[in-house]
């Protein structure tokens, strides 16, 4: 597939362009920053006129897109004030989608959150593992957006029955380079439990995206995407006893299993982590 991939230049980003290269596909990047070349676009996603023009067509360079990977937005709460957080990525995604049904571009993948689920769980979630089945509870800004959107891409494929959209709750993405820090958290558990000790190698984020254009259906769905483990070495049952007296525990905690649970990535896209910090350090 001819993907266009938002955000190309970020985090995550960065590794889903090359990993979905050596995929096959061929990606070309929008973001407002980039190297400049033949599989970049520099962009202001919050300009609908330039999204819909450069997913269409960009010179000699393309004639249209395939699918389109979403993943350009302030990326996190705090970094930029709530009303700037809210006008960018509200705004930047409505018109990816929009462009995407005004081109006949039937395949997104796009970046939601794990906030969604009620970060940074100063109120517990309703159990453990946490999953996608309770209701969101955005608890920020950021997070509200992400919601929104979700409700957006809802209402989007009733319009358009062809089209598909995924939304995949990306865990804090985390690279080689930061798995270092990662022996520290055992000195105090509450230092990360705002998300359940959780996190993805931007690895297996992008097998996720890879997953999701090869098997999603059409319609719409939501997806946790978090790494195998947590960040801890210390045991899920006595974090949990700490941190989170009193939640639920549906099933078995594990050792160190992750907290946001998988299964449903697993069972319909095919998605598999496979990376893990402790490989690291």
């Amino acid at each position: 597939m001819r993907i266009a991939l938002t955000g190309s230049s970020g985090k995550l980003g960065t590794v889903v362009a090359r990993e979905l290269t050596a995929a096959g596909h061929e990606v070309i990047g929008f973001d407002v920053v980039g190297a400049r070349g033949p599989a970049f676009v520099q962009i202001d996603l919050t300009d609908y006129g330039q999204v819909v023009d450069a997913f269409g067509a960009v010179g000699d360079r393309h004639d249209g897109v395939d699918a389109i990977v979403h993943l350009g937005a302030v990326p996190a709460p705090g970094l930029r004030p709530d009303i700037a957080t809210f006008h960018n990525n509200m705004t930047a995604t409505f018109n990816v989608f929009h462009a995407a049904t005004r081109l006949g571009v039937d395949r997104i993948v796009y970046a939601s959150s794990e906030t969604v689920q009620g970060l940074p769980f100063d109120v517990p979630p309703p159990y453990l593992p946490v999953d996608e089945e309770y209701p969101a509870r955005p608890e920020s800004v950021y997070s509200l957006v992400k919601h929104l959107e979700e409700q957006l891409a809802i209402e989007l494929v009733r319009w358009h029955p062809g089209l598909s959209i995924t939304a995949l709750r990306f865990s804090n993405v985390m690279v080689p380079e930061d798995y270092a820090e990662f022996p520290s958290f055992d000195a105090d558990a509450r230092h990360r439990k705002w998300n359940a000790w959780s996190y993805i190698d931007a690895r297996d984020g992008a097998q996720a995206v890879l997953r999701a254009l090869e098997n999603a259906p059409a319609g719409f769905d939501r997806f946790l995407i978090a790494a195998a483990d947590t960040v801890m070495s210390r045991p899920n049952a006595e974090l949990v006893a700490e941190v989170f007296p009193g939640v639920e525990v549906r099933g078995d905690l594990g050792d160190n299993t992750s907290l946001f649970s998988t299964a449903k990535a697993q069972r319909l896209l095919g998605y598999e982590p496979q990376h893990s910090w402790r490989d690291h350090v």
